[in-house]
């Protein structure tokens, strides 16, 4: 092999295994969005642990409600009975649907925000909207909390 050649494969296998890395890598982003797909999977299929570890120790669940008066309140849910609520219901019957996800990063702090629908056992129950507190810790991304609007 003649030494252009042998330059000429070395680029190629350089620049093979560059776009190799490039692809390997996921983006935080990408990272981010793992405990709220691990939430919604973990709802689904009746999995307290899985939900249980997308959170962090002390986190908290609230939402925003109005009453027939029109008073807004926010009503706040102890993880301990959600995880209840989640281990209890058959497999299948809590179904949270994202519509879209939109997450903004500053360093070890994002914010998502998650339109969705929820079906209660296959049927439509309401729509709403999502707002996630996450924090990066020991570079693992944790829900902190989700405070969510509800309206049929």
């Amino acid at each position: 092999m003649n030494k252009i050649s042998k330059i000429t494969a070395g680029l190629i296998l350089t620049l093979g295994f560059l776009a190799a890395q490039a692809q390997v890598e996921v983006s935080e982003e990408t990272k981010a969005q793992l405990p709220i797909k691990e939430l919604f999977l973990g709802m689904k299929n009746n999995d307290s642990s899985l939900v249980r570890q997308a959170f962090v120790v002390g986190g908290r669940l609230e939402t925003v409600a109005k009453n027939k008066e029109g008073v807004v309140s926010v009503k706040s849910t102890p993880l301990t009975q959600f995880f209840a609520t989640i281990a209890s219901s058959p497999s299948g019957s809590l179904d949270e649907r994202l519509m879209g996800m939109d997450i903004k990063i500053d360093g070890d702090m994002a914010t998502a925000w998650t339109p969705y629908e929820f079906f209660y056992n296959g049927q439509f129950s309401h729509r709403g909207v999502n707002a996630f507190q996450l924090v990066k810790i020991n570079d693992h991304w944790k829900i902190w909390s989700i405070i969510d609007t509800r309206r049929k």
